[in-house]
């Protein structure tokens, strides 16, 4: 009996099991996705293949070198597509930072607790996954060249790995990708949109945040396993730091 409370107890100030859980098998998926892309490059260089078009070269091109382009690249209604999807985390994110400092506008009873909560989760989420993680650590430091940068490709460096550090590009490199993880968040959000609402919608973010990263891999900025961990990442750090706000409110309201 002892033992029992002591679980319970410890249950109570730990995280909730149901959002642990998920934060535990999204965190390990990820690792075994990198693994398995890691292992069998041939995937990456597959899927891109499949976007990219051969072209005979011309006169000035070196015997052995590879000819052609990424035709989506070129396709003007596509390109001004990217260019709105990739604004809009960012759109939705200072709407949401102007939504935050309006509740704590509020007071007493006029306060939303529970809006101010989910507003920053989403923020946090957004600055810690996609922003920090992704475009400061991740794709400033592991050297990974973009698709139309490799040799297959008609590039001038070597294809690596996911998750290899051997890549010689400098700065804004392909692993992971940013914008990837910014659909990522996106998805996340409808977990805070209420009922109907979330049904009208879900359909219509769903394909933003999936098309997203597909135009990545058809305009050959990102291989298939920058975009699968990048667009995952974001739903990792999300679940995370969900868990860990739920858990501290919890508990805060165990005490009370």
């Amino acid at each position: 009996m002892a033992a029992l409370k002591t679980y319970i107890s410890d249950r109570r100030i730990g995280f909730p099991p149901a959002a642990t859980d998920i934060f535990v098998a999204l965190f390990c998926l990820w690792w075994v996705l990198l693994i398995i892309f890691s292992a069998f490059p041939q995937i990456d260089l597959s899927t891109s293949r499949y976007f990219f078009t051969p072209a005979t070269c011309d006169a000035t091109s070196q015997a052995g070198d590879i000819c052609g382009a990424f035709m989506a690249a070129n396709n003007w209604f596509l390109k001004n597509l990217r260019m709105i999807f990739f604004r809009l985390p960012y759109v939705v994110a200072i709407i949401q930072l102007c939504m935050l400092i309006a509740c704590y506008t509020q007071h007493g009873s006029t306060f939303k607790a529970a809006r101010a909560r989910n507003l920053k989760i989403a923020l946090s989420s957004l600055l810690i996954g996609p922003g920090l993680i992704v475009n400061v650590i991740l794709k400033e430091h592991w050297g990974r060249p973009r698709p139309v940068s490799v040799i297959d490709f008609g590039g001038m460096m070597d294809f690596v790995r996911a998750g290899s550090f051997a890549g010689k590009c400098v700065s804004n490199c392909s692993f992971i990708s940013g914008e990837a993880a910014s659909a990522g968040w996106l998805l996340c959000l409808l977990i805070f949109i209420p009922q109907p609402a979330r049904t009208g919608l879900f359909l219509p973010i769903l394909a933003i945040s999936l098309l997203t990263p597909v135009m990545r891999l058809a305009f050959g900025g990102h291989f298939l396993s920058d975009i699968v961990l990048g667009w995952l990442l974001a739903v990792v750090v999300f679940a995370g730091i969900y868990a860990f706000t739920d858990s501290s409110h919890r508990a805060k309201n165990s005490e009370i």
